[in-house]
């Protein structure tokens, strides 16, 4: 039974400074609560100076690492900058399309939803869906401050990605 497994979530980095990915055990988030709590998570640490040094695009992927620990269900791996040497191009992801799609903003990059929230990072999770079959597009909006607080969570079924900047971009990265 999914109730029974928790989701279990790890960041990852390069050796550095930088947040390269999550890996995910025990079960892939079931719902679109789950994904917006994991996306608080991916989005508070995209507030630590430097973790996440431009926007970026993660994708969730089936794979797991070499030797996994047991219960590695798969990863949330950084797919690049959204512009720029390195970032997807629009398509890159028809192919073979995840489940679901990040982008997270450093503070650098994020403008905050009220003034007190100065500095804080936030983020976007994708979960395409399959409109013409009846499965809504759903997404969940994430803003946190460096240390943890969590300003703006907000959460959607039935989301049309061209109604906000970041489901306009995640879309377009996954249109053939």
């Amino acid at each position: 039974m999914v109730a029974d497994r928790s989701v279990e979530v790890s960041p990852f980095g390069d050796g550095g400074r930088s947040l390269r990915g999550f890996v995910v055990s025990g079960r892939w988030p079931a719902s679109t609560k789950e994904w917006a709590q994991f996306l608080a998570l991916a989005v508070r640490l995209a507030a630590v100076p430097g973790l996440v040094p431009t926007t970026a695009v993660y994708r969730s992927v089936d794979d797991v690492p070499q030797n996994p620990q047991p219960g590695t269900v798969g990863l949330v791996t950084l797919a690049g900058p959204v512009l720029g040497d390195g970032a997807p191009a629009p398509g890159h992801f028809a192919s073979g399309a995840p489940s679901a799609l990040i982008l997270l903003h450093p503070p650098t990059e994020s403008t905050p939803s009220t003034p007190e929230a100065q500095g804080a990072a936030s983020g976007c999770v994708l979960l395409p869906g399959l409109p013409h079959l009846g499965l809504d597009h759903r997404a969940a909006w994430v803003e946190a401050e460096a240390d943890g607080t969590v300003t703006r969570l907000v959460s959607q079924v039935g989301v049309d990605p061209a109604q906000d900047p970041d489901t306009a971009v995640l879309a377009m990265l996954l249109a053939a």
